[in-house]
């Protein structure tokens, strides 16, 4: 009896067995089937959608489920963003190619640069100004920390017999001073900076660098200092400037100012200001001393201009055709220079350049002035006919005004 109780039992559990089954294996469809609260408003905006659309636009859209971007496997996530963030920037434009360098002629003019750290940024500049001159070669003999105070660690004086001699050079181009801003030691004892022992023997290294130079028969360029970010030593700089003006100009040689195109109109030191073409451009490291490159192509510029003149056609980027030979030999003191019989014109962007200082034409012969004849000058003009350009009376005059003779002007009685 209990055997056919435990049967019946187990007969009635098997539907509510099979129930539960059918219950658990349709419960995720019915779950996935329940729409969200955002899905059911865009169902609700498509269906709202009106009569146009339904005609014209092929029915109601259908729904396509955005697919999450599949992560590659084994790939950090900072990898991946670094990697998606690089796709979805845009690709930089190619840069063009650099020029072909040009080949320098083995009889090329060279140009020697002296100096501190300033004189190579200025050879850096020549460079570039001269990098399609086949007749023209920069030689940059700079060295960085040197000056004319500390002989101990570079010696320009004992220097410059052996550097003129190796090098050669068509021309020497100076720029020096920025690390002279230090105690001189003169006759063993050490002497503060810009005193009257300081100048006088500082002017006295400098006067002999330049005879140096001057008994070599090579034209001579000293380029001045620029300003610099520090108001004590622009004023320095200002001071080494006339010693170097002074003494280049004693020999014959010229004195580049560069003053005024690292300042602003106030004179004051400017990091960013105008290049060579007149485009604003940073001048000036971030410490207010250094160069950058516009800044030194910048001071190339103004030392281009004198330079240009000593070297003559060789700049010129046909020179190699041309022939350098056929150039005549730089002469510093012409003994006896050619009568100029006819006015040099000058340039309108740059008068000192060519040399001139008028235009040509300018003097002015004064007209010679025409006695008039006193019968001419008694002689009545013809009247002016009435409708013409030279007819200039208020009233115009009928032909019977213009044939009746004219009345004599009534004189005053004595």
């Amino acid at each position: 009896m209990e055997a056919n109780r435990t049967r019946q039992n187990e007969g009635n559990g098997k539907p509510i067995a099979l129930a539960v089954v059918a219950l658990a294996l349709t419960m995720p469809a019915a779950l996935t089937a329940i729409p969200s609260s955002a899905e059911a408003q865009e169902y609700r905006q498509e269906q709202r959608r009106g009569l146009f659309d339904l005609l014209f636009g092929g029915g109601l859209r259908q729904r396509q489920p955005e697919r999450p971007a599949v992560r590659q496997r084994n790939v950090p996530r900072q990898q991946e963003r670094t990697r998606r963030r690089r796709s979805a920037a845009p690709s930089a434009p190619r840069q063009p190619p650099p020029p072909p360098e040009v080949e320098k002629l083995e009889n090329a003019r060279v140009v020697l640069v002296l100096g501190d750290f300033m004189a190579g940024g200025l050879a850096e500049g020549l460079s570039a100004a001269y990098a399609e001159s086949p007749g023209v070669r920069v030689v940059n003999r700079s060295n960085g920390s040197s000056g004319f105070v500390r002989d101990d660690y570079y010696d320009w004086n004992g220097e410059i017999a052996g550097i003129l001699e190796d090098v050669s050079p068509a021309v020497v181009v100076v720029m020096i001073g920025s690390n002279d801003r230090q105690q001189l030691v003169v006759d063993g004892k050490r002497e503060a900076h810009r005193s009257d022992a300081w100048l006088a023997e500082y002017t006295e290294r400098v006067e002999t660098f330049a005879t140096a130079i001057e008994e070599k028969q090579i034209p001579l360029i000293w380029s001045g200092l620029p300003a610099f970010k520090s108001s004590s030593m622009s004023s320095d700089m200002l001071a080494f400037n006339d010693i170097y003006k002074s003494t280049a100009e004693a020999i014959d040689g010229t004195f580049v100012d560069i003053w005024d195109g690292f300042v602003d109109e106030n004179g004051g030191f400017i990091f960013t200001g105008p290049d060579m073409n007149g485009q604003p451009v940073r001048l000036r490291g971030s410490d207010g001393i250094n160069l950058t490159r516009s800044g030194k192509r910048k001071v190339a510029f103004y030392v281009e201009k004198p330079l240009n003149k000593l070297l003559g056609e060789a700049v010129s980027p046909d020179i190699g055709e041309l022939g350098i030979e056929s150039l005549p030999a730089l002469v510093l003191h012409p003994e006896a220079p050619s009568p100029v019989n006819r006015t040099v014109p000058i340039s309108l962007s740059d008068p000192t350049l060519d040399g001139g200082l008028e235009l040509m034409g300018a003097v002015v012969k004064p007209i010679a002035r025409q006695e008039r004849n006193q019968d001419e000058e008694r002689t009545p003009q013809p009247a002016a006919q009435p409708g013409r350009a030279d007819n200039f009376s208020l009233f115009p005059r009928t032909t019977a005004d213009n044939n009746a003779p004219s009345k004599p002007s009534a004189q005053a009685s004595p």
